[in-house]
């Protein structure tokens, strides 16, 4: 049986997918690397045969239309054999001696008869061209290497600080019990996965290390500012699938760890949403917020209340439109600068 399945989703990747697959490659027994090409018009697809035919137990290729990021993960999860599943974007890459350690450290695990449903590693944002990064911990919110449930994280999670997909290695049976099937042709749906499986989520292992480089540089990228605002229609499609998973009612009903984090991801993702947003002025945007809080109350008053007068979205929600465009991208701007990302 295969430890890990590495799935990597790739759309026009030739320009850095070895960077990426080089850096999963560190144990040919015990993982598995699934390349995605979704209907890459470059060299991707020879770059991913190549490295099937150099290493065939280690290596899988699909080959299939373009159907977006979430499209690519949905095939890659369907053909998954290993225990655990983690997401590497073509772009991004993994350090190679904590990849190591985390595959020792579940080894350890299966050997004590132990097998968390989700290890924690943090995750390093990395702008090459400039020569700066940035890290991305949760030390504050989980205990160091042990295994623990959802009431015995030790800091509730505050303000932007959320569990991202390029810091979870989910185990594979969780995310299928979970149901999840990301929508195609979206982006942003990387917040998805770090959602919608957590009830399935029982114990949680956190490593205080730096696994996953995030790539910061292409002008394409979806968290450029940018494209952040250009897109923002598909941050609300990403924002109703959120939503409709857990009622207010059944977040409510999970224990107390759990529900805060729930509440704390959905206040999150409402900001993020309402910033997309409002990166523009304009008629259509407005009415397009305006309808999203429409939405919400109507699939469910109670968690409208909440996120309109009980979360941090109160401090927005009732600016003026072009007000609270403006604090909350220059928010956003100021927060990306003083990383070192801006």
């Amino acid at each position: 049986m295969k430890l890990i399945s590495f799935i990597v989703p790739s759309y026009n990747s030739e320009g850095y997918l070895h960077r990426c697959i080089d850096t999963l490659l560190f144990d040919l027994e015990n993982i598995e690397v699934i390349i995605v090409n979704d209907g890459s018009k470059d060299k991707t697809i020879d770059i991913a045969n190549e490295y099937m035919e150099k290493y065939p137990n280690t290596v899988k290729v699909i080959d299939k239309e373009n159907g977006g990021h979430g499209s690519g993960i949905n095939a890659g999860l369907e053909i998954a054999t290993g225990l655990y599943f983690k997401v590497v974007d073509s772009d991004d890459w993994l350090d190679l001696e904590n990849g190591k350690l985390l595959l020792d450290t579940i080894k350890k695990h299966l050997e004590e008869g132990q097998s968390p449903e989700l290890y924690v590693m943090n995750f390093e944002y990395e702008k090459l061209s400039e020569g700066t990064s940035f890290v991305r911990t949760y030390h504050k919110n989980f205990p160091e290497n042990k295994i623990i449930d959802w009431d015995h994280i030790k800091h509730k999670f505050k303000y932007s600080n959320t569990l991202l997909m390029h810091a979870l290695v989910h185990k594979t049976e969780v995310l299928r019990a979970s149901g999840l099937k990301l929508p195609h042709h979206t982006f942003y749906v990387d917040n998805i996965i770090a959602y919608q499986p957590l009830p399935k989520i029982k114990t949680v292992y956190y490593m205080n290390k730096v696994l996953y480089h995030y790539f910061i540089g292409r002008e394409d990228q979806s968290i450029q500012m940018h494209n952040i605002v250009k897109r923002y229609k598909q941050q609300i499609r990403v924002f109703r699938e959120i939503m409709s998973f857990y009622t207010y009612d059944e977040i409510n009903q999970m224990g107390k760890g759990l529900r805060g984090y729930m509440r704390h991801a959905l206040t999150d993702m409402m900001i993020i949403t309402q910033m997309f947003t409002t990166g523009e002025h304009t008629k259509e945007r407005k009415e397009d917020l305006k309808q999203l809080w429409k939405d919400v109350k109507a699939y469910d008053a109670k968690m409208y209340y909440f996120l309109k007068y009980r979360s941090y979205n109160t401090i927005v929600s009732f600016l003026p439109f072009r007000l609270k465009g403006f604090v909350m991208t220059k928010s956003y701007l100021y927060l990306t600068k003083k990383i070192k990302l801006g």
